[in-house]
C-alpha cells in the first residue's frame, strides 16, 4: 500500500502537481488500484489519464464531473454536498485551515476515538484552492471505476454520493456502515470492499 502526501498547502499546486506526487510515489508499480479519499477524488481521473490502472475506487470521495471544476459543481448542485459548517478559516494566502484543535475534532472527527481524532487533527495541513478551481477530465472509458461510501458520513452527503455514483460513474455505490474516515475507524470494512471488487 502506498499513501502519498499531497502538497495541499502549496498555493501553486493544482491537480497536475497532485498527480505528479502520486506518480512519484507509485513509481513503476503495476496493477494499481487507486483509492482517492475525500477531496483527493478530484485528482483520481488525472492520474488515470496518465498511467494504466487496474481500477479507480473512490472512497468517501468527491466524484468530479468531467469538464467542470469542483467549484462549478458546487455552484450548480441542487442538493447539499458538503457539511463543513464552522471551524474553518482562511489564511492570508487564501488557504482554508482549522486553527482550533477542539473544534476540528468535534466537526471533522467526531466518529473517531479521542486518540485517533487528536492524531488526525494533527495531520491536517492548510488546503490551497487551486485544485478546486481546475476542471477534471473523464477517466478512460475502459477503466473500471467504483465508489465506496460511508452510509453514516456526516461531512460528504451520502445521498449526493449515491446520486453521483449513478449519474457520473454509471455504478451503484458500495455502502459500508461507517462515516467519512472508514480507513481509520473501519479498515477491515474498506479492505473487504476492495477485496470483493477484486474478486468480481
Amino acid at each position: 500500500m502506498v499513501v502519498p502526501d499531497l502538497p495541499s498547502e502549496d498555493t501553486e499546486a493544482g491537480l497536475n502537481e497532485y498527480a505528479d506526487e502520486i506518480d512519484r510515489a507509485l513509481g513503476d508499480a503495476g496493477d494499481v488500484v487507486l483509492v482517492p479519499h475525500s477531496l483527493g477524488g478530484l485528482v483520481g481521473p488525472v492520474v488515470a489519464a496518465r498511467r494504466p490502472l487496474k481500477a479507480l475506487v473512490y472512497l468517501c470521495a468527491l466524484l468530479p464531473e468531467a469538464g467542470l471544476s469542483f467549484n462549478e459543481q458546487l455552484a450548480a448542485a441542487k442538493e447539499p454536498v458538503l457539511n463543513l459548517a464552522g471551524g474553518r478559516q482562511v489564511d492570508d494566502q487564501g488557504r482554508s485551515h482549522w486553527p482550533d484543535p477542539e473544534t476540528t475534532v468535534r466537526i471533522m472527527y467526531g466518529e473517531l476515538s479521542p486518540e485517533d481524532a487528536r492524531w488526525a487533527a494533527g495531520q491536517l495541513k492548510p488546503q490551497a484552492q487551486k485544485s478546486q478551481g481546475e476542471r477534471s477530465p473523464a477517466p478512460p472509458a475502459e477503466l473500471r471505476v467504483e465508489s465506496v461510501i460511508g452510509a453514516n458520513d456526516r461531512l460528504l452527503s451520502p445521498d449526493w454520493s449515491r446520486h453521483a455514483a449513478r449519474t457520473r460513474l454509471g455504478v451503484e455505490a458500495i455502502e459500508i456502515p461507517a462515516g467519512h474516515f472508514p480507513m481509520i475507524t473501519h479498515p477491515e470494512l474498506v479492505a473487504d470492499a476492495l477485496a470483493q471488487l477484486d474478486a468480481e
